[in-house]
């Protein structure tokens, strides 16, 4: 039971991270972010919900798998991911809650050399863990394109 919980917590904390966030967005969503100049590859509002259900699933499950097993360094693994979670949080306050897309766009290559590092760095010690963190990579990366092409046009 225990290696359950290990996995479905960090899953619940991402979403509620992404609930709390969400909150601090949505009246720029609604208001500011549909007056914005945005490239053509941007996806329909819809999207985002789902591939960030499909993200933090992932996410949790990464870290849950740290936490299970009995590698030295798992502090510093929980570390990384309790610091990448920061900086997606804190994302959406920049960009959203401030309209600043330039704020944004640090905070995201900031989350960007995070999740990568987190990627890279448990590949040798959990493979699946690092596996699960791909999507974001992918995710976050096209992310961090929508974020730049705002901040250049906008």
């Amino acid at each position: 039971m225990r290696k359950v919980l290990s996995i479905i917590i960090p899953i619940l904390i991402c979403f509620f991270v992404g609930l709390t966030a969400s909150y601090f967005q949505a009246d720029a969503i609604k208001n500011w972010y549909p007056t914005l100049v945005k490239p053509a590859l941007t996806p329909p509002n819809i999207v985002f919900p789902i591939a960030w259900s499909i993200i933090y699933i992932c996410m949790g499950i990464s870290i849950g798998l740290i936490i299970n097993s009995a590698i030295e360094q798992k502090r510093f693994f929980v570390k990384a991911f309790i610091m990448q979670l920061f900086f997606n949080f804190t994302w959406s306050i920049g960009f959203f809650y401030f309209q600043n897309p330039l704020i944004g766009f640090i905070n995201i290559l900031l989350l960007d050399i995070f999740v990568i590092n987190y990627t890279l760095k448990s590949y040798p010690v959990n493979k699946a863990s690092s596996i699960l963190f791909i999507p974001y990579v992918a995710w976050l990366l096209f992310a961090t394109y929508l974020n730049g092409y705002i901040l250049m046009f906008n």
